[in-house]
């Protein structure tokens, strides 16, 4: 697979009057295309920090992040950000609106999105007639709709309960997959980051840097809900969670 991210010795410190604080420390990885990486740590540990940093909403204090080609990311929330007073159809144009990219050609690749993920049929209904899951799904299909090369996943089933969180696992999966997008996402759930991930990164506490990197090798290849199932689960469920100790 083809890099398209560098992170080299990465450091983070946030200053106040009265003290400085070193939040990340000499982070190194790199982000190939085509994967779905998921970035697992404790909490505080600077996960979102290190997303706004890759992302140009933070800024590094040391270190590089070095961008092999240009690269536009889309973020997902961790909650779904709908508009209440604007139907399915408007909240997943928003951001095609924004940036004033509201061509024919965007508005027909959003339409094949709705139709393709069984959602055209809600294109006039209002967020609050929709499931929490079918949310997620249409936030997803509106951060799609800028064509982003790198999506970034910040908590996304975080807001769901138990059974609506595997439902959306397995559709923001097969989504990615199917539209060969290259994800990032930061969780503290180790079963959404085993099931879902080609490689998962565990962080350290703050100041985080890498503990350990695991190639996720699964007998096939399936749904994340399948993959739950897989025999390899519980080893890495239990490599994982003796690293967060």
């Amino acid at each position: 697979m083809n890099k398209l991210l560098c992170i080299n010795n990465l450091e983070k410190k946030y200053y106040s009057k009265q003290c400085e604080t070193l939040a990340i420390k000499n982070l190194t990885f790199d982000v190939y295309e085509g994967e779905f990486l998921s970035i697992i740590g404790p909490s505080g540990c600077g996960k979102t920090t290190l997303l706004n940093i890759l992302t140009n909403m933070d800024q590094l204090t040391n270190g590089t992040v070095t961008y092999l080609k240009p690269l536009k990311f889309g973020y997902m929330l961790q909650s779904d950000s709908m508009l209440s007073w604007k139907t399915i159809w408007e909240n997943v144009i928003l951001g095609l609106e924004i940036t004033k990219s509201k061509t024919k050609e965007n508005l027909e690749y959003v339409d094949r999105l709705l139709n393709t993920y069984g959602l055209s049929e809600f294109k006039d209904k209002y967020p609050q007639e929709l499931s929490g899951g079918m949310r997620q799904r249409v936030a997803l299909i509106r951060t799609l709709a800028l064509k982003p090369d790198i999506l970034i996943l910040d908590e996304p089933f975080s807001k769901l309960d138990y059974q609506s969180a595997l439902k959306v696992s397995d559709d923001i999966y097969r989504i990615i997959k199917n539209e060969h997008k290259t994800a990032i996402m930061v969780t503290h759930d180790l079963s959404s980051a085993i099931s879902l991930s080609d490689r998962v990164i565990v962080l350290t506490k703050r100041p985080c840097v890498v503990k350990n990197t695991y190639q996720i090798k699964r007998e096939k290849n399936l749904s994340p809900t399948q993959n739950r199932k897989d025999k390899n689960f519980a080893k890495y469920y239990d490599l994982f969670w003796k690293d967060l100790k």
